[in-house]
């Protein structure tokens, strides 16, 4: 897919998500088959730029490009800024949040708290785009704060004359949360009326589903988020079902305990071993949600102190696993097998 200059692998995207898409679960997806990956959001407060989160955020040492990097906040200056520093420090792309739901986001009037005040998303995008006029800059939205309120056209036409280059929209407005149904129709309709590519977001968790939202709303890209969580070879699934509208062999235990493994000394390295074993524990509990024996082995895992011991258990599950199950054997009854989840939680805190 070419997208804003850059040629990509295809047109499957990693949705932002705050605790989440760090730099090494971005590679991974990529690894995986994901043509684009974008960042947890980065505040837009300079003086929280030189706290050890915010340089790990702005950290892209080693990452395929392009890289993608997601800011927040709700003064046009300050996004300004925010945009140059990124910028400066390797951003390819610079994506806008206004589609953050979570109520502390919203609070300080920033995520989809703008979406209510239509003169101020203005001012914000001019100053983004005006401040770094080499680099492309996106927007990601929802359809609107609540149903009475639905402005998604409104915000587009908007981003159009700010020179934003490319739309996400994720299907639900700020009041649904992640409720009900992804609204697809509301994003067939933005994608008629745009002159830029538009990327479609939610309830995107199999291969059928991906097919059926491009087709139902036409959209250029696809934004895949919660679904990903442990599961990051859904992107070559998807990437071959919409290839040949066949499925590929679902992954061997031996291959997922190899990939779990990887991850984890990404984190570990990433992040130092006390904090990368505390942010580890979040992942395995993803990639072994919904197993056979899951839910006694991750209450364990998550007593452990030490990364030695992590790694050791996720080593002896995965072990016992291989011994009885060539693919991952999913426990049919429990809810947390992949797929059964309401939708995508892009940018929310995990």
């Amino acid at each position: 897919m070419e997208f804003l200059d850059f040629s990509l692998r295809n047109n499957l995207f990693v949705a932002p998500m705050a605790g989440v898409t760090d730099r090494p679960f971005r590679q991974l997806c990529k690894r995986m088959g994901a043509g684009l990956a974008v960042s947890e959001m980065v505040t837009s407060n300079s003086l929280l730029y030189g706290s050890a989160k915010t340089q790990r955020r702005a950290r892209h040492d080693g990452e395929m490009a392009p890289i993608s990097v997601q800011i927040a906040g709700a003064s046009p200056s300050m996004m300004a800024d925010a945009a140059r520093y990124n910028v400066d420090r390797g951003a390819q792309i610079i994506d806008i949040n206004m589609g953050c739901p979570a109520k502390k986001i919203c609070h300080v009037m920033a995520g989809s708290a703008l979406l209510k005040d239509e003169p101020l998303v203005a001012r914000i995008l001019g100053a983004v785009v005006n401040a770094v006029p080499n680099t492309a800059v996106t927007l990601k939205i929802r359809t609107g704060w609540d149903t009475a309120s639905r402005n998604a056209l409104a915000i587009l036409a908007i981003a159009e004359q700010s020179g934003i280059r490319a739309l996400a929209m994720h299907g639900r407005t700020r009041a649904c949360g992640y409720t009900g149904r992804a609204e697809y129709e509301t994003i067939r309709a933005v994608k008629a009326a745009a002159r830029i590519p538009i990327i479609a977001n939610g309830d995107i968790d199999s291969p059928e589903k991906a097919k059926f939202v491009l087709d139902t709303t036409g959209a250029d890209a696809l934004m895949i988020g919660r679904a990903a969580q442990g599961r990051p070879w859904l992107f070559r699934e998807i990437e071959h079902f919409l290839k040949t509208g066949t499925y590929l062999t679902p992954p061997l235990v031996s291959e997922i305990h190899q990939v779990l493994l990887e991850h984890l000394e990404d984190v570990y390295l990433f992040y130092g071993s006390d904090t990368g074993m505390r942010i580890a524990r979040k992942h395995i509990s993803w990639y072994t949600r919904g197993l056979v024996g899951s839910a006694a082995f991750r209450h364990m895992m998550n007593q452990l102190p030490t990364v030695d011991l992590q790694r050791q258990a996720v080593n002896d599950f995965f072990a016992a696993l291989a011994a009885q199950h060539e693919h991952l054997p999913y426990a049919a009854s429990d809810p947390a097998t992949p797929g059964a989840g309401a939708g995508d939680c892009e940018e929310l805190a995990a």
